[in-house]
């Protein structure tokens, strides 16, 4: 049985609580043993991060020490997966850039904040990850984000959509779902989801439902010797 673990909490508007219960829903659906956890105190432990097969961060904004980014840093780099949405896993700890050099970008603005209109397109890809979904329309927050070059991207939304200080800029393409590797551990993120509702939406749920199976399976394709050269890696000296 592979095992999970959720950590929940952080600003509560992005309601933590009813977004791990879906998670966790998901995950034991898939066979998963899982843990859901409201403290960060859980990331202490590093020997027990590196025994399980997926973490998911529903953690909005706070604080995190280096210590413990670095433990689930290395955890993933070891081959366990990485995996959340919206806010709770790339708006979770502004000021540590480890954690964001990790998941792939920050959230930085949502133009017109929450009850924007807009479409998600999906990209034209051989990803299994959005097989079978068609371009859909969510009424929520539109995340404009910082995004790491590196990501493989599986699905966009077209900003502007609301006027800004932004608006006279060219239209661009902002990244909504992406997958990176961490190591030769997988990362999986969906921006979608500044509430439970909208991860309940089921092309949202279908793609977290992918993606966390996704994340998990490279606990197995992970190789000694991708570990080995990795293990080196210990995160940036000037990151809090």
């Amino acid at each position: 049985m592979k095992k999970a673990l959720v950590v929940q909490g952080g600003w509560q508007g992005h309601q933590p609580k009813e977004v791990s219960e879906i998670f966790r829903t998901v995950l034991e659906e898939e066979g998963f043993e899982v843990e859901v956890s409201d403290t960060l105190e859980s990331f202490a432990d590093a020997e027990k991060l590196l025994a399980l097969d997926l973490i998911v961060p529903v953690w909005t904004m706070g604080e995190i020490s280096k210590e413990l980014a670095g433990n689930v840093s290395k955890a993933v780099q070891s081959g366990v997966g990485l995996a959340g949405c919206h806010g709770g896993m790339c708006d979770s700890f502004r000021n540590n850039v480890d954690w964001q050099f990790m998941t792939g970008g920050q959230w930085v603005a949502h133009p017109g904040n929450d009850g924007v209109e807009y479409t998600v397109n999906i990209c034209n890809t051989s990803s299994p990850l959005v097989e079978g979904i068609e371009d859909f329309e969510v009424k929520s927050e539109q995340y404009y984000l910082h995004v790491d070059p590196a990501v493989e991207v599986l699905a966009t939304t077209r900003f502007p959509t609301v006027e800004g200080p932004h608006s006279l800029n060219k239209a661009v393409d902002m990244p909504v779902v992406w997958t990176k590797r961490w190591g030769v551990g997988r990362v999986y993120y969906c921006s979608l989801g500044h509430q439970a509702n909208i991860v309940d939406m089921p092309q949202v749920k279908l793609m977290m439902r992918r993606g966390f199976l996704w994340a998990a399976e490279g606990k197995e394709l992970a190789s000694a010797g991708a570990q080995a050269v990795n293990a080196k890696y210990t995160g940036m000296g000037d990151s809090n």
